[in-house]
């Protein structure tokens, strides 16, 4: 009996923790989803912004790309005050930071260079991922820390709500409509987590943002990282942004139903996200990865040859969903085993960076060589060889990674 009392009083207090967690989980799970829905609001409109204002396929591209290329590189600061700051602090500010550009962008869209400086300070709403990952790392041991980091990048989904919502809120209500809702939405949820997000209990981290950053930036591990990441991550995020653009030019389909199937393509890769965390913690995030970039190559270049969509088209766009989402997943189980405890966050700004970065330059170069070719083959052919050099480079360097690297 004497053994018992101190195991029950264990018990409780891990009940207790776990119970925490997953409230944090929740927490920061709504804040990505919440910020990455105001990140992507310009996506959806964009082919109707291009036809409104009379802008070219490169402009068009251009206006899309900014707030994801603001997005990738301020995770890096936001990710080192991550660490030192803590996310019960960041996710607030992240928040109403991003209500600003929200609301300039519901009353300045009839002038392109209005929407670009707002497009520009959108891009904080996607410096939000640096501040989750290493909230929810924090309250995670590394043996369930894959499957909690791809619970929360379900907030990818934020993007599928803007394909979903946005066209159809601004032809019913106006278009405003969608920008003020969001603008809500962040205010609403600012309030929130500055009442209810917790740190994980644990000592403190000193530095100041630049000098953690630039201890990260030493470790080679980190720059691995950002490779496969910008593959995986980056391959969704310039999907999500351009295929909207893609299906209304390559095969017709008007505004609504183009914004329509993009949210597919984002619902598949969000669900597929935390199946690649899954079989990363039972299995080891590697093999995860060389399947998912090899499966990515093959469909990629299927693609190329812009197959019928009604099957064959609409195959190979949800098949390359699923497993970047699974790949993404994957990389950031990948940063549990190997990232230092306590330099998750810059980490993951860094490694963040690298992905929003992925997804910056595809479609920059889908519209330049479109307009030069009028062919969308190159950019997909192009996006099979990187896909299956990732996956290569994966099985010949990266299987001996299984455990954190020190700084020392």
């Amino acid at each position: 009996m004497k053994t018992a009392q101190p195991q029950l009083a264990a018990s409780h207090t891990k009940g207790a923790v776990d119970r925490r967690a997953a409230i944090n989980l929740a927490l920061a799970t709504t804040g990505f989803l919440v910020c990455f829905w105001a990140w992507a609001l310009l996506g959806p409109l964009a082919p109707g912004i291009r036809e409104r204002l009379g802008l070219s396929f490169a402009a068009q591209s251009l206006l899309v790309a900014v707030p994801v290329i603001v997005g990738s590189l301020g995770r890096i600061p936001i990710g080192a005050l991550t660490d030192r700051f803590g996310g019960r602090r960041m996710f607030p500010v992240v928040s109403l930071a991003t209500v600003v550009p929200v609301l300039v962008l519901a009353y300045a869209q009839d002038s392109y260079a209005a929407l670009v400086i707002a497009g520009f300070f959108l891009g904080i709403g996607g410096t939000a991922f640096a501040v989750g990952v290493p909230l929810v790392s924090g309250w995670y041991p590394p043996a369930r820390r894959g499957f909690a980091l791809g619970v929360f990048g379900v907030g990818m989904g934020g993007t599928a709500i803007a394909n979903l919502t946005t066209v159809r809120l601004a032809e019913t209500y106006g278009p405003r409509a969608p920008f003020l809702l969001v603008a809500a939405v962040l205010v609403a949820y600012a309030a929130a987590a500055a009442v209810l997000v917790r740190d994980a209990p644990g000592p403190g981290t000193g530095g100041s943002a630049l000098r953690r950053t630039v201890a990260v930036a030493r470790l080679t591990v980190t720059w691995q990282l950002c490779f496969l990441y910008a593959v995986g991550f980056g391959g969704f995020v310039a999907f999500s942004v351009y295929l909207p653009a893609y299906l209304r030019i390559a095969y017709g389909l008007s505004m609504s139903d183009a914004a329509l199937r993009t949210a597919g393509f984002v619902v598949l890769a969000v669900a597929a996200r935390p199946v690649g965390g899954w079989l990363s913690d039972r299995r080891h995030p590697v093999p995860v990865l060389v399947a998912c970039f090899g499966g990515v190559a093959f469909l990629a270049v299927v693609q190329a040859f812009q197959p019928p969509l009604v099957l064959l088209g609409t195959v190979a766009f949800l098949g390359m969903a699923a497993l970047l989402g699974a790949a993404s997943g994957a990389v950031f189980a990948l940063v549990g085993l190997v990232a230092p405890a306590d330099k998750v966050g810059a980490v993951t700004g860094v490694v963040g960076a690298a992905g929003g970065l992925g997804g910056f330059i595809p479609p920059l170069i889908m519209g330049w060589v479109y307009t030069v070719d009028q062919s969308y083959a190159i950019g997909l052919m192009l996006l099979s060889d990187i896909a299956l050099a990732a996956a290569v480079y994966t099985a010949v360097k990266m299987a001996g990674l299984a455990r954190p690297v020190t700084t020392s």
